[in-house]
């Protein structure tokens, strides 16, 4: 495979790694593989051929051979004589000159001079080997009758015994078990491969011995270099031809219509960057192959015109999308101005220390705070959160701020508050939202605090020889719930130096990227680890806890929190 990508490459190598060489390459590869399968085919078809002529020409110099010694002498008994002979002196072999000299009596007859002569005048130049023998399947051997080897010291006398293999001993010397003599091929180390026939002296009882003819196939080989060769060359001539008129084939009607789609799709691509609005590419190709090719073609038409559509709808949904974020980040701007947000907000009153936060979890959230001075001497302070996030919750928050600012500003009691609030909430509350709210109402001159709490979280207190914890006051039902819910107040005294901690849920409730929350446990240890610092370094030190604990994990809620220390009258600070 190649490493470059296709325009990275030269001209050279696009060629080489082009569609129509590679065609060509695979049709030469698997035509080459086809010719070698159909070649061994046809050689083996060939050779057995030519194996069967050589094989029935050797049976039929056998029968001939055997049919004309048969006329002339008795070769039956002269086998029959050798076998008995080999029997009777098979312990003496090892003395060769009395083992030999046993064989005498058959050797010396003329008929057995006659046979010999004959046999000697059959032989031919094709022939590897061809003698007269007796098998004797009991001790795997055949007994020699007669021999024609012309050679000098290579013709073997009457009763030499030769082993034979196990399978020539299978297929030669299982005697009755046919009447045709049988016929292979086999390799000799000394002779090369050799073609085996011969005959049975006497068809009815095999055990008279048989005429081998070996013949050389030096002669059955002729001609094969010329069949391999003629083969061959006709391979080469499909493979070019066929290979030639198929990549004609493929250029034509793959080939070119893919160049034009690639065209057409760089012409796509070029337009759109200078931004022109030509939006035919592809339906302009006009691609008739009746095939896959002419259905891409199609569906790249129909991909560029829902391109170009999806396009402009995506344009338009951008620029709304870039108005919408517009307008949210100018309504979180409005939100937070309406929250109180300079600090110490009230220079002129040192008898306590303020200080709020509220981060949202997406660009405006439900959470608020609020505080506000309803005369010199009593200070109101809010803590509250809608139900829901995003805009609904932002919209129902700002105008849950807004009345609880204006019945705080009555003058009326932190009960009373929450009543009027809840009872205007619940008019035409059609989207069936709420408010979760506690209100505090701290006399400043005497540290007298009134609150009165909606199904807000418990406050937590400080006092100034303890540490943070949470007090369970009394809890009212959520404003906007029902109309007729009243609420009813706890009153405390702080003591100077006391610190008051009121907060949203998403405080307590912030997760972890394993989902665990941060709880009210880890807050107060997060608060009572800096319990004397100022309001402001208490809520950053809860803020860094909650950012430690939730690490990387999405921010799940609005996170709001107020911090109030009270030190006392202004009359005890300053004596």
């Amino acid at each position: 495979m190649p490493v470059k990508s296709f325009r990275e490459m030269t001209k050279s190598e696009r060629d080489h790694y082009s569609l129509e060489m590679r065609v060509f390459r695979s049709i030469a590869f698997y035509s080459v593989l086809l010719g070698l399968i159909c070649f061994a085919l046809g050689f083996g078809m060939y050779l057995y051929g030519l194996a069967q002529d050589s094989m029935d020409e050797s049976a039929e110099i056998s029968s001939h051979i055997v049919g004309s010694i048969r006329m002339m002498s008795q070769p039956e008994a002269y086998a029959r004589d050798v076998l008995e002979i080999y029997k009777q002196n098979a312990e003496n072999q090892a003395d060769e000159e009395s083992y030999y000299a046993a064989f005498d009596r058959v050797t010396d007859d003329a008929g057995y001079e006659q046979m010999h002569l004959i046999l000697k005048n059959s032989r031919t130049e094709n022939m590897s080997d061809f003698f007269f023998a007796v098998p004797v399947p009991e001790d795997g051997v055949i007994v020699f009758v007669a021999d024609t080897d012309p050679r000098e010291g290579h013709m073997y006398p009457a009763g030499k015994t030769v082993k034979i293999p196990g399978f020539v001993q299978k297929l030669f010397l299982r005697l009755g078990k046919g009447t045709e003599f049988p016929r292979t091929f086999f390799f000799l180390p000394d002779r090369g491969l050799v073609c085996v026939s011969g005959e049975y002296i006497n068809e009815t009882d095999h055990t008279d011995g048989c005429l081998f003819v070996m013949m050389r196939v030096g002669t059955v080989l002729k001609g094969v270099r010329g069949f391999a060769l003629f083969f061959t060359l006709m391979v080469l001539i499909v493979i070019l031809i066929a290979g030639t008129l198929f990549v004609h084939r493929i250029r034509k009607e793959v080939v070119k219509p893919i160049s034009q789609i690639t065209e057409a799709a760089r012409s796509y691509v070029s337009d759109k960057r200078e931004g022109k609005a030509n939006t035919d590419h592809f339906a302009r190709l006009n691609i008739r192959t009746g095939d896959e090719i002419e259905n891409l073609s199609l569906v790249m038409a129909e991909m560029e015109r829902d391109i170009d559509t999806y396009v402009d709808d995506l344009t338009d949904a951008t620029a709304e999308k870039e108005r919408v974020v517009s307008e949210l980040s100018m309504a979180s701007k409005i939100q937070a101005a309406m929250l109180p947000h300079v600090f110490p907000p009230f220079p002129e009153h040192s008898e306590f220390d303020l200080f709020a936060t509220m981060e949202p979890a997406k660009l405006v959230g439900g959470d608020f705070y609020d505080f506000f001075l309803i005369d010199d001497d009593h200070l109101c302070l809010v803590m509250a959160d809608v139900s829901g996030k995003g805009i609904p919750a932002s919209l129902f928050m700002m105008v849950t701020k807004v009345i609880l600012q204006s019945c705080g500003m009555l003058g009326q009691s932190a009960p009373e508050i929450l009543n009027k609030t809840n009872q205007a909430l619940c008019k035409d509350n059609q989207m069936e939202m709420f408010v979760t709210a506690w209100v505090g109402i701290l006399e400043i001159s005497t540290g007298k605090l009134t609150m009165a709490n909606a199904g807000h979280e418990y406050p937590v207190f400080k006092k100034p020889d303890g540490k943070f914890e949470l007090y369970k006051d009394k809890h009212g039902f959520v404003l906007g719930g029902f109309e007729d819910e009243t609420y009813r107040a706890t009153e405390l005294y702080l003591e100077p130096g006391t610190k008051l901690f009121v907060y949203t849920d998403g405080v307590a409730e912030a997760m972890d990227p394993m989902r665990n929350q941060f709880g009210l446990d880890r807050m107060l240890d997060a608060l009572n680890e800096n319990a004397g610092a100022a309001p402001e370094e208490i809520l950053h030190g809860v803020r860094q806890a909650v950012s430690a604990f939730v690490k990387d994990a999405e921010q799940f809620d609005d996170i709001t929190m107020l911090c109030l220390e009270y030190k006392g009258s202004k009359i005890a600070i300053e004596d």
